[in-house]
């Protein structure tokens, strides 16, 4: 049995049990129509990331509401998109919102609400996101790089700082909950702002890791810490958000990007070497807001490469090398992979049986017993 494709009558298939889209092919075209009269919370949107959804989607006829603690950023892009704006009737609006304050996001989304043109939420991005200010070459690695004195015994160590995981974990959580409350609020069928017919809502929660969710970032421990930790809390939802609250969970994983997010040393480090486009990081965050059949994916967004058909000895497949310059007939260039692609049809399938196994056990057990 191909593990990649589990039929449909599979009972044990966690991937059927779930209802989990197939794989995302990034090389294909996806519709952005769908963006048009949505209603798309962003926290962290007065910069970086966020913004840059905010530019993109708002051209596109969808209702923004933008949450940060950069209040003149946030004033300011908001008047930026109004003047900009060719669809009558667009909310966008900015509200103050500390991510690590339950009132600041509880009030966030209680305005988005209240503000919707149809009076529900269809997005949530949770969006906000800090580093460590230290040396990223630090041997210590952030938090735990403490000064000490190891012939001291009368003053205790201080605290480590915890703020980035306050923001880019706690906060996260705070979002999440909010989303799975809100979203599922919207009726199940609604004719848009843009006069479009009646259609099915969407409910959709955008996460934002980073690539140290997928591995270490020496000198950022705080940072990569947190970003797996949102990747553990997307693999978790995913297998249960959509079939008890028809939300979709999906997430991002960008590679360095110049953004105010990266401090002076962390773009020192990288200087020279190859990142990821912003354009690129806006065009997978995109593909995964407007195409609403994709549920519990993970995409991540790093330097282009070039991928070159190989059918020598008639073989099929890709190769795939950075690529720079002018790009040749019979390849392309992609920034954008989906990972943690099959893990629910190869991996998690053996851990849910074993399990179910497992369980079995102890049933007969105690009946016995």
């Amino acid at each position: 049995m191909d593990m990649a494709t589990p039929p449909q009558n599979d009972p044990w298939s966690v991937v059927n049990m779930i209802n989990q889209s197939p794989p995302v092919d990034c090389s294909k075209p996806y519709d952005t129509s769908t963006l048009a009269g949505k209603t798309i919370l962003i926290t962290g949107g007065a910069s970086g990331f966020g913004a840059a959804f905010a530019r993109h989607w708002a051209r596109h006829g969808a209702h923004i509401i933008l949450g940060d603690v950069s209040d003149a950023a946030g004033e300011a892009l908001i008047a930026e998109l109004r003047a900009s704006s060719q669809h009558p009737g667009q909310l966008l609006t900015y509200q103050h919102c500390d991510v690590t304050s339950w009132t600041d996001q509880l009030a966030l989304f209680k305005t988005a609400v209240s503000l919707s043109p149809t009076r529900a939420l269809d997005a949530v991005v949770a969006g906000a996101g800090i580093v460590e200010k230290g040396d990223p070459v630090s041997p210590s690695g952030g938090i735990f790089d403490q000064p000490h004195d190891l012939d001291s015994d009368t003053t205790p160590p201080p605290p480590p700082p915890l703020k980035v995981l306050a923001v880019n974990l706690t906060g996260v959580m705070y979002t999440t909950h909010l989303a799975l409350y809100f979203l599922p609020l919207n009726s199940n069928s609604n004719s848009n702002s843009n006069n479009a017919p009646p259609r099915d809502r969407d409910r959709h929660l955008l996460l934002i890791s980073s690539v140290a969710g997928l591995c270490p970032l020496p000198g950022q421990t705080e940072y990569t810490a947190s970003k797996h930790a949102v990747m553990g809390l997307f693999r978790a939802l995913r297998g249960t958000a959509w079939i008890t609250k028809g939300v979709r969970v999906n997430v991002l994983n960008p590679y360095f990007v110049a953004t105010p997010l990266m401090n002076k040393p962390g773009l020192a480090l990288l200087a020279g070497g190859a990142k990821a486009e912003l354009e690129d990081v806006v065009d997978a965050g995109t593909r995964l807001m407007a195409d609403e059949g994709v549920r519990g994916r993970a995409l991540v967004v790093g330097p282009k490469m070039r991928v070159v058909d190989d059918d020598e000895d008639g073989g099929e497949g890709i190769e795939i090398v950075e690529g720079q310059g002018r790009v040749r007939a019979g390849e392309r260039r992609q920034a954008v992979w989906e990972v943690y692609g099959h893990d629910y049809e190869r991996v998690e399938v053996f851990m849910w049986r074993y399990l179910a196994v497992l369980n079995l056990m102890r049933q007969v057990r105690g009946g016995v017993g």
